[in-house]
């Protein structure tokens, strides 16, 4: 038997101190955790590819030896998508069309005039340079992940998109890589975690920074990404 929904009512006396707790990002009283987020960053923005590779040995038990063994090519998301069956494929080629339909639709042009002074007036809609997404791995994988925060940056015309993407004993869902090979993700990092968020976001001897990062994470990696 499942469980039951729970219903809070406005008409409650308590009602504004409950929602509130029930909104209550948990990162935001756990000073441990923000601790411990802050040192990562600061090791990884000291210590670069050395300190990422130690953690992801350490917390995903990945058995790279050097870290250019976390970098995924492009030839292997491709001989995942290639692996797939029909059927998968077609499932997974039909949902990043739909996302990139509802993108293209979504994306604005710039545009200018010329006032009755002479002035030409408008605006730039530009990309952003490089954008980093981050995907969950192990037990949490999902393609839709990839689709949803890759695709709407390929529309836009980003020129760079960098995916992290944790593989716990360096193992992955090959339906990830294949959705990462149909977004037109760039490059593709086996690495999670706070160190993960913060090599995107300084760069490090392998890894360039990027310009934003989107994409969901555990309480860890949502702490790292309010603190870069």
């Amino acid at each position: 038997m499942g469980k039951l929904m729970r219903r809070l009512s406005t008409q409650d006396q308590n009602f504004k101190q409950v929602f509130a707790d029930l909104l209550a990002f948990e990162t935001v009283s756990d000073p441990e955790l923000l601790k411990t987020v802050d040192q990562i960053i600061a090791d990884v923005r000291q210590h670069g590819d050395a300190h990422v590779l130690k953690l992801t040995q350490q917390f995903d038990r990945h058995p790279a030896h050097q870290f250019s063994d976390l970098e995924l090519t492009q030839e292997q998301l491709k001989a995942a998508f290639d692996g797939l069956t029909v059927e998968v494929r077609e499932a997974l080629e039909l949902a990043a069309n739909r996302v990139r339909e509802f993108h293209q639709a979504q994306k604005q042009d710039g545009w200018t005039y010329v006032d009755a002074l002479g002035n030409t007036l408008g605006q730039k809609v530009t990309p952003l340079d490089r954008v980093g997404i981050y995907v969950p791995g192990g037990l949490a994988s999902y393609p839709s992940s990839v689709l949803m925060n890759a695709v709407p940056a390929d529309v836009a015309g980003v020129p760079e998109i960098i995916m992290v993407v944790p593989a716990p004993n360096g193992e992955l869902n090959p339906l990830v890589l294949a959705a990462a090979y149909l977004a037109g993700v760039t490059r593709v990092f086996t690495i999670g975690g706070a160190q993960a968020v913060a090599a995107l976001a300084y760069g490090t001897e392998s890894i360039p920074s990027v310009d934003k990062i989107t994409g969901p994470g555990n309480r860890f990696v949502a702490a790292a990404k309010r603190a870069v």
